[in-house]
């Protein structure tokens, strides 16, 4: 096993230099967790932002971070140092224009997350369309577990932290390497900002078409990203990715590839990092990972889906890179508790079982019903989908998402979320999708509104069903309430 070439480093973890920061969207998943680790650095931190929805604003209120509901100028009349400005905010909105008016200091998260916490440091950092944010919960528990005391930024609240960022003194730090866009004054994606030593790119596969004009745009996003790796740095590859494949031999850093089997997409190439003897049940999964085709260890894991053997592959490969004990990654892997939002069991109620997912990508809505089949085999599985990202309204993927529902035996679409930015020929059209799950023998319905959604399904659902709410936003609280019309 390698030896840690740079864990004995400490970090201090209070700033020799605390300042007041302000964060405009501090109620983004990224933004709130830069906010938790800047109070964790000794800074003082004020924000603004309107909707912020769980499990952030609950995150924000644990660790005190005050901010004000809604956007305008005298939210600055604080007189912050640095404002740190949201990616999801853009010129025209009321307190970034007073922000360029009375000539503030202002910047991006990425580089304030660069500038005050990576530097220095071995960061893991973890890419990919598709599992991001589970594979770096995975990633820092598991390094946690092998005693690596791991600092960490996650896009999602890792459970068994109990948050989505921790600030220590290690010389570890795991982030979440997000491919969309910086800031309105920085349009490359915030991973570049993110000095990767041992990184993960899981798979390529075109998304965020707000962003990115087309695949080759969004391919040169990761192709620049895997050029960052040093070369005493590691590049963990997921083969059964085509364009990871393709990308992956510009690395200048070593690579490690990995794959659900033993050959990947491409006849004759073998990965290093394979699974054998793959097991799904309603508990979790087994399967013995392979190393150059010698038994590394026999995990144990309460995720489904092969997706998920992939990720944990990735991080088992990341652990070895920075010579983390194997029974520790192994415990790690026994006990990780997932992710919020990420195949999250939010009750069951009359023996129908309500699961919350972000699945949106029609890769990710697919994989994922297909992980809740072998979870639960034999059971029927209603699929509830709001269509809210970019990606999931547009009309060049509807051909993609008619097949990811193959799965579901029952599939009821809610509405756009924001269709006034879409014409016929850009939109995702849902009654088409709707008849032609129809035209399979699929019992299909588009829905709009979340409460019709409950007050349909309710008196239908008998027991046994598997309802799995996928949407990368609130959407209406739909979980609770159809817990609720159960209960009642």
């Amino acid at each position: 096993m390698p030896q840690p070439t740079s864990g004995t480093r400490h970090h201090p973890v209070q700033s020799a230099n605390p300042r007041h920061y302000h964060l405009i969207g501090v109620g983004g998943t990224a933004m709130a967790s830069l906010a938790g680790l800047l109070r964790a650095a000794g800074h003082r931190v004020t924000g603004s932002d309107e909707n912020v929805y769980e499990p952030m604003a609950s995150q924000l209120r644990e660790m005190g971070i005050e901010y004000a509901e809604g956007y305008a100028p005298a939210n600055l009349d604080v007189n912050p140092d640095i404002v740190v400005v949201g990616n999801a905010i853009s010129r025209g909105n009321p307190e970034l224009e007073a922000v360029l008016e009375r000539r503030m200091f202002y910047t991006a998260a990425a580089v304030v997350i660069k500038d005050e916490f990576l530097r220095g440091r071995h960061v893991l950092a973890v890419a990919g369309t598709h599992g991001k944010t589970t594979t770096t919960s995975l990633l820092a528990w598991i390094l946690e577990s092998a005693g690596l005391n791991p600092s960490f930024l996650i896009g999602g609240i890792a459970e068994n932290f109990g948050r989505s960022n921790r600030l220590t003194d290690s010389d570890y730090f795991v982030i979440e390497s997000d491919e969309y866009d910086t800031a309105y004054f920085d349009k490359g994606p915030k991973m570049w900002h993110y000095l990767p030593v041992t990184a993960i790119v899981n798979n390529i596969e075109f998304d965020h078409a707000d962003i990115y004009r087309d695949e080759e745009a969004y391919r040169f996003a990761f192709a620049r990203f895997i050029n960052l790796v040093p070369r005493n740095g590691t590049l963990i590859a997921g083969w059964d990715s085509p364009i990871t494949r393709e990308l992956a031999p510009r690395s200048f850093a070593p690579i490690e590839s990995f794959a659900y089997g033993d050959e990947s997409a491409t006849e004759g190439e073998h990965p290093r990092w394979s699974a054998r003897d793959v097991s799904f049940g309603e508990q979790g999964t087994r399967f013995t990972a392979l190393h150059d085709g010698q038994v590394w260890g026999e995990v144990q894991t309460p995720l489904t889906g092969a997706f998920n053997v992939r990720n944990c592959l990735a991080v088992i490969a990341a652990a070895e890179a920075v010579g983390a004990d194997r029974a520790g990654v192994l415990e790690g892997l026994r006990t990780f508790a997932s992710v919020k939002r990420r195949m999250e069991v939010r009750g069951e109620v009359r023996g129908v079982t309500v699961i919350d997912d972000f699945a949106h990508h029609p890769t990710a809505v697919r994989e994922t019903i297909e992980a809740v089949r072998q979870r639960y085999p034999g059971r029927p599985i209603v699929a509830v989908f709001e269509p809210r990202s970019y990606t999931a309204q547009r009309k060049e993927f509807q051909v993609d998402y008619q097949r990811a529902f193959a799965a579901a035996d029952r599939v009821v679409l809610a509405g756009l979320f924001h269709p006034e930015r879409y014409t016929a020929q850009t939109a995702l059209n849902p009654h088409e999708l709707v008849d032609a799950w129809r035209g399979e023998g699929k019992t299909a319905d588009f829905i709009p509104a979340p409460d019709d959604i409950v007050a349909r399904l309710t008196p239908e659902l008998s027991g046994g069903e598997v309802v799995l709410v996928m949407s990368n936003g609130g959407f209406g609280g739909i979980h609770g309430k159809l817990l609720d019309a159960l209960a009642g």
